[in-house]
């Protein structure tokens, strides 16, 4: 059987082995940690040593820190949070970006049928946006600005700390979507001002299903979910024990290793940027240098990602595109299109997230696979005909 890659990191890793054995370990501290009998009390101390452990890997305090079923769960209760005290001193503007996550997007789209305005700010061709701009959409009736730490689909680093700076000059709550970032570059709630910090074990090779919330001492916050007193009464149902335990085994892992991963990584990750920039009317999305170490995302001109998707799985690969083609949708990324790029040329993207576990060899593997499809699917590609041609117009030279 032939080796198959898996380089699709940004969507979900493999669970390390650290947390495997710490999640199955914690199965036997079946107590709920409510509970005031001794195993409730264990299960309790379990608990909270996980939460200590989480904190300290992002410079917070224990107690700043709330366990969720996820990122999207997280995101959802910042934002919420958030508006719902604007709202009540009559402050309803929120700022973010054109190309947030979906769990961002989405809770602004119902906020925005709540009487919210929202302004989102341009990221330019480079993935990044400018403070300048930002600082200027601030106005008395702000009530947040939401960004995320990195992008899910192109990899690129948002200025986090001076954008925490500003907000907190203008006395602005500040969210960050920190999904892609957590464990695996360094981030310092304390250095980067933030109120509000997303997290997902599930990115950094922890289980599914878990996730946590930073909220900074004295910021607001207010459950999604009623019923128990868990998490001090602010998100109800008994805690995943396994789960957090396993979450807080691969944080502290993943920041154990963190400088060595960003080593490797990002040599892993320049070599592919080297090796696909070489195909013809191909372009790098994102900014070149300030991006997280295993994320690249490429435009194709001519052909379509989902095609180059599922050619890649025949040779072993696994990827994803840009595209959301693959979710059902016949609409291009909002990500690419907010870059500025058009629907024709954001269909042929592919997203490349890589971990540690690769070697150079399969790095070559993947480059030369790339290179082969791509060539193989233009040859069939009637637009790429038309191109070739002269009927059309290249978009990338």
């Amino acid at each position: 059987m032939k080796q198959y890659i898996y380089a699709d990191h940004a969507a979900t890793t493999p669970i390390s082995e650290k947390a495997k054995e710490a999640m199955l370990a914690a199965m036997d501290r079946y107590g709920n940690p409510s509970s005031f009998h001794r195993e409730g009390q264990l299960a309790k101390e379990a608990l909270e040593q996980a939460r200590s452990e989480i904190a300290d890997c992002l410079h917070a305090k224990q107690e700043e820190i709330y366990f969720t079923s996820g990122g999207s769960e997280a995101d959802n209760q910042a934002i919420r949070s958030a508006a719902s005290i604007g709202a009540r001193k009559g402050k309803k503007h929120i700022i973010t970006s054109a190309f947030e996550h979906h769990a961002v997007l989405h809770t602004l789209d119902a906020l925005k049928k709540e009487g919210f305005s929202i302004t989102y700010l341009d990221v330019h061709e480079n993935g990044i946006i400018d403070v300048s701009e930002l600082e200027q959409a601030i106005k008395e009736e702000t009530c947040l600005v939401t960004i995320m730490y990195a992008n899910n689909e192109i990899g690129t680093l948002q200025p986090v700390a001076e954008i925490g700076a500003i907000c907190r000059r203008h006395k602005v709550l500040f969210h960050c979507d920190a999904v892609q970032a957590v464990g695996h570059i360094p981030v310092d709630v304390i250095k980067d001002q933030v109120d509000y910090l997303a997290f997902s074990a599930h990115k950094f090779q922890g289980p599914k299903g878990i996730g946590g919330l930073y909220v900074r001492k004295g910021a607001p916050l207010i459950p999604l979910l009623y019923g128990g007193a868990q998490e001090k009464g602010l998100r109800a149902g008994t805690e995943n024990l396994p789960a957090i335990i396993a979450m807080a085994a691969a944080l502290r892992d993943a920041c154990e290793q963190m400088s060595e991963q960003m080593r490797k990584v990002s040599a892993l990750r320049d070599q592919l940027i080297e090796g696909l920039s070489e195909i013809p009317h191909s372009r790098l999305n994102g900014d070149r240098i300030r991006r997280v170490p295993q994320t690249i995302n490429f435009c194709f001109e001519g052909i379509e990602g989902e095609s180059l998707l599922l050619w890649l799985d025949q040779k072993g690969i696994a990827a994803s595109s840009g595209s959301a083609c693959t979710s059902g949708s016949l609409d291009p990324s909002h990500v690419l299109l907010a870059l500025g790029l058009p629907h024709e040329v954001a269909h042929g993207s592919l997203r490349l997230s890589i971990g540690m576990e690769l070697q150079k060899e399969q790095i070559d593997y993947i480059i030369h696979a790339v290179k082969e499809t791509v060539s193989y699917l233009r040859n069939i590609s009637p637009v790429w005909e038309a191109l070739k041609k002269g009927e059309k117009a290249y978009v990338i030279q």
